[in-house]
This record gives C-alpha cells, structure tokens and sequence, in this order.
C-alpha cells in the first residue's frame, strides 16, 4: 500500500524539479496538485492503518518512518501555500521518496504491547516526529541558503539568484523551523522521560524498558541532538555563528536526526525500538 504515495511523491519530485528549472506556473501547480495527491493518500494509508490495529501506527521504525514522511509533507505544504514559494519543493522531495521507499518496500505494522498504550506514549512519540519535521524544513532550507551564498560571494547571480528568496527570508524561516522543533523536541524529551519512569514503574520485566536509559544508542542520539539544536538558538549567533554557520549547523543537526531514524533504529538491536 505503500508504494502508491511513492509513486505520487516521485511524480512531484519530477514536477517540481521541471518547476524548479523552467519558473512555470502551470508546472508549478502540478507539482503542488501531485504532492497534495501524494499527501492524501498517505493520510488514507495511515489512517487504514490506524483502523486495522486501532492506533496510529508509530510503534515501530518502518509506521514512524511512514508517518514522519506524511508529517513533513503536510509541513512542507503549509510553508508552500503560506509564503507562495515553490523553489524549496525540489530539495524537499528527495527526502521523501528516499524514506518512503522504505515502508513501500517493506511494509509492517507493529501491535502496541500493553506498555505502550499510554497516551503520554503517543504523546511522546508525536512530538518527536513532528520535531523532526521541521528540524528536516531547516535543514533543506539552509541547503539552499549555502547556495545562494555561494553564488552571491562569487558575484554570479544567476541559477539560485532568480529562484529563491533572499538570504534574509531564507535565514528567518531557518530559524523559525528550529524554534519549532526545538520546542517539540524538548516536549517529546521530557513527556518521554516521565513515560519511561512510569513504565518502568508498572512493566519492570519488559526488557525494552529496562534499555531504556542514557546508554541506549536512540537516547543518547536524541540529547546530542537536542544539544546541537539548543546551541544554535541560543548561543550559536551571540558569537557569530549566524548566517551561513547556522545552516551548517541545521544540516549537522539533521544528520544526527536521520542516525537516530535509519540506522540506529533497524541495525541497533540493543535500542528501543519502539
């Protein structure tokens, strides 16, 4: 089932990408319909999903993959029909197939075990993908804000000149992207934290909850992470780290998101993985 938003998600890579390279209205607004499309067929996937196991599928590394995809979608869609800018679509896309390849390949949907049916659970994971969502907007957007810095420094305007917005709109909504998740982040940080103490609490002979602690490889990760983020709010630019720093700073930090994501959560068998 998963390989019909697939199919959708790499149509309006190759729209936008058209879009990108010839600045077309009509091919601007096909990529916009196909992602949509893409969108809303996800949205019917996970939510045959939810209907068959009863809960949104985010137990799990392949339904959290589906569902971030989906989250970042619909994250992506808002910024496009918010500011009326197309030319980020292009460097969005990529992502999206490339992890949506990975439900539509192979496909699973993980049972929740009695321990994971609290909703600070679902809270906890919730926020983290949606963390992740926007950590993965900075990171696409400081791509793009490093090359047209690149161009502007070499005084050749043209390719990325005349396509995106101006490095001061760039940096603005790369740290508007950050605050946001940061904030989740935190949220899903500390509710995660609070969950794991009760569910130790109340399944103390589950081995996956005795993993759970700063030595589990997924944790461990998701501090640096929070570490790395929280340094570019607020301290990052006080010693001028701004700018093109910043961006670097976006796409390290995402980095780290997608070790946790991919291979932490299918090659680390000793993490949680849930």
């Amino acid at each position: 089932m998963g390989a019909i938003p697939l199919a959708l998600y790499l149509a309006a890579f190759v729209a936008y990408a058209w879009h990108f390279a010839r600045r077309g209205a009509a091919s601007g607004r096909a990529a916009t319909t196909l992602l949509v499309a893409a969108a809303l067929t996800n949205t019917f996937v996970i939510g045959m999903q939810t209907v068959a196991v009863g809960h949104i599928p985010i137990a799990g590394a392949t339904p959290a993959i589906s569902t971030f995809v989906w989250l970042l979608a619909l994250s992506y869609l808002y910024v496009e029909m918010t500011t009326d800018e197309r030319a980020m679509g292009v460097f969005i896309l990529p992502l999206l197939v490339a992890l949506q390849t990975i439900p539509a390949l192979r496909p699973s949907i993980e049972d929740r075990s009695l321990v994971l049916r609290s909703p600070l659970f679902g809270i906890h994971v919730s926020s983290l993908l949606f963390a992740y969502a926007s950590f993965a907007l900075a990171c696409v957007i400081g791509i793009t804000y490093v090359l047209l810095f690149k161009e502007i420094k070499a005084k050749h305007l043209g390719f990325f000149y005349a396509r995106l917005p101006s490095l001061q709109v760039l940096d603005r909504m790369n740290q508007g992207a950050i605050v946001i998740g940061w904030v989740f982040l935190t949220v899903g940080m500390i509710v995660g934290a609070v969950w794991a103490a009760q569910a130790q609490a109340y399944a103390p002979g589950d081995p996956r909850v005795q993993a759970m602690s700063v030595h589990d490889p997924k944790i461990f990760v998701a501090l640096v992470c929070w570490g790395v983020y929280s340094f570019e709010l607020f301290a990052a630019r006080r010693i001028g780290w701004g700018g093109r720093r910043a961006a670097y700073l976006s796409a390290l930090g995402f980095a780290i998101v997608l070790l946790n994501f991919v291979p932490i959560s299918y090659f680390l068998t000793k993490s949680h993985n849930f």
